[in-house]
């Protein structure tokens, strides 16, 4: 009988350790596969501001404590579309232009969600220039790179003007805003620049002349940067990013209602003045939130002047707006 017992015994405490193995296994499996992550790309200037508070505030914790945002540092949208086909990248923002020359191009992401409007300009360093037809043939103009906004701004301007929505392609050159920024007050062959802030405002503050606004090109009010989400995040992460869009709007009314931190924040990342920040964050027509604007003249304006091809619709490229 004792024997008996003691048999049972240990077919008893077996069986409870075999149960207490299993709850823990399952326990950390668990762990494991709750942490997930968005990767997002990070770029410099004032139109991409909640971005920073985003970072900084950490929003999304709000929402889930076991997502995470990933940040990769790229430097224009060729960068950010290489590191999406590479699948190395979930969200980029941008420009429409580009991101509607990059759907064309077989680039598989779509819109969804706004992120600032604000002013743009083409600023020059020659008194002589008081508009458009002023400019000379051998006058450069400096913007980030062929396809930009600033880019197809310019050329509907020159397609109101002169018909040609091509008219000073031949003219432009390449370069990052702060380069183009040195160059414009340097005296160089560099005569114009199509620039964004803080460079637009700090061009203004030095005097010189903005003989053309993004709105007057346009034609109208439109978004100057939208967040673009690649297909694979898109069937994988779709939770995951109805959370990112909650927490970009946590970010909205956090800079609307909290001046000081915003400020705070941001006059460390950009560098800039605070006294000069806040001028140019609440007084010269910044605006933050989610909202699209204009992209349905970009796309009919890139379609009639060759930039893109007939197959882009506005349906195809939005999700969840």
């Amino acid at each position: 009988m004792k024997k008996l017992l003691i048999g049972v015994l240990i077919v008893v405490l077996l069986g409870l350790t075999g149960c207490t193995s299993k709850v823990d296994n399952n326990q950390i499996d668990s762990s494991v596969t709750k942490v997930r992550s968005i990767k997002i790309a990070e770029q410099y200037g004032l139109a991409y501001a909640p971005l920073i508070i985003l970072k900084e505030k950490n929003f999304i914790k709000n929402y889930d404590e076991n997502l995470t945002l990933e940040w990769v540092k790229l430097a224009n949208t060729t960068a950010i579309r290489e590191s999406m086909i590479s699948d190395n990248l979930d969200i980029g923002f941008m420009g429409i232009p580009p991101f509607l020359i990059g759907s064309d191009n077989g680039m598989k992401w779509k819109i969804f969600t706004g992120l600032s409007s604000s002013p743009l300009g083409l600023v020059t360093s020659d008194n002589r220039i008081k508009n458009l037809r002023d400019i000379s043939k051998s006058d450069k103009i400096a913007l980030p790179q062929p396809g930009s906004i600033q880019h197809i701004l310019l050329s509907m301007a020159a397609k109101r003007e002169f018909n040609d929505a091509k008219y000073f392609d031949k003219q432009l050159v390449s370069m990052k805003h702060p380069d183009g920024m040195t160059a414009l007050v340097s005296g160089s062959d560099i005569k114009l620049h199509f620039t964004s802030p803080p460079y637009l405002f700090m061009e203004q503050n030095e005097g010189l002349n903005t003989i053309l606004t993004g709105d007057e090109a346009f034609g109208d009010e439109f978004t100057f940067i939208v967040g673009a989400v690649n297909k694979n995040a898109l069937v994988n992460k779709k939770d995951d990013i109805e959370i990112l869009k909650k927490a970009l709007n946590d970010v909205f009314e956090f800079i609307d209602n909290n001046r000081n931190e915003t400020l705070e924040i941001l006059s460390k990342s950009y560098n800039i003045d605070r006294e000069d920040l806040e001028d140019y964050l609440y007084n010269r027509n910044m605006i933050y939130g989610d909202s699209v604007k204009g992209l349905d003249t970009f796309i009919k304006f890139l379609k009639e002047n060759d930039y893109i091809s007939d197959k882009i619709e506005i349906e195809d490229v939005v999700y969840g707006m």
